[in-house]
């Protein structure tokens, strides 16, 4: 077993958890603006522009072209699992690696398409995996925690959401990146009273990545998603929801 090193990125003094620096410190490397697109065409773009070469998953976001939330912040987590790699913290096989890279699929399938699916896609496949936590009290939330915001009470087919990488928050507000509109990648707040719900991921075991090699091909609860609507219980019966991590 590797021990982990220290987490890039976070500030002297801030509270934040290992692996949350390392979602930090991937933020960071990530391109600025670019423009915002969520689209199938978006979605096949974003495909094509990762890649798994020689043991190493690769990314272009500049021939992904105009971006959207559920692509940027994948591409921040895979970008996390690389430098917990190339530091030695873990150690995954190749059929794990392969299917992390894997973008051309469709919601609720492989990797990518539970994080990809509406709902709670992150949630549910850290949830699947057993590498995290996933809780809803704001005072618990940390910087590089993963949150998906609704801002309304529908969840699934109906439902209008965004998924983000949370940078900070006030009493009344928060702060997080994303690919935002209209400009893309880049940072953004907003106020607490117009989110409707939110729910914080946040990755805590990096050891079990390497569940992902026997990950089913398909979580039907998350494919059901793109049509049907769901109840918050069955989002926290699904992924395990905690109000506190």
């Amino acid at each position: 077993m590797c021990c982990l090193a220290a987490g890039p990125g976070a500030l002297a003094g801030e509270e934040v958890p290992p692996l949350n620096g390392y979602v930090l410190a991937a933020v960071r490397s990530m391109p600025a603006g670019g423009g915002y697109e969520a689209s199938q065409k978006a979605v096949d773009r974003l495909a094509a522009a990762v890649t798994y070469e020689a043991g190493v998953i690769r990314q272009d976001p500049g021939k992904a072209g105009a971006s959207f939330c559920s692509g940027a912040t994948y591409l921040v987590f895979l970008r996390a699992i690389e430098m917990l790699r190339k530091n030695g913290s873990v150690s995954l096989p190749e059929r794990a690696l392969a299917r992390f890279a894997d973008l051309d699929v469709k919601d609720g399938e492989e990797v990518f398409g539970r994080w990809n699916a509406n709902g709670p896609g992150t949630a549910k496949l850290f949830a699947e995996l057993g590498c995290g936590v996933n809780f809803t009290d704001y005072e618990s939330a940390r910087a590089g925690d993963f949150m998906k915001i609704w801002w309304t009470d529908e969840i699934g087919g109906a439902e209008r959401g965004h998924l983000v990488v949370l940078l900070g928050q006030t009493k009344d507000s928060v702060s997080f990146w994303s690919s935002n509109q209209p400009s893309g990648y880049g940072r953004k707040s907003v106020a607490k009273e117009k989110i409707k719900r939110v729910l914080f991921s946040r990755l805590t075991d990096h050891r079990r990545l390497k569940r992902a090699s026997g990950l089913g091909g398909r979580n039907r609860f998350l494919a059901e998603m793109l049509h049907k609507r769901f109840r918050w219980e069955d989002v926290v019966r699904e992924c395990r929801v905690r109000e506190k991590p």
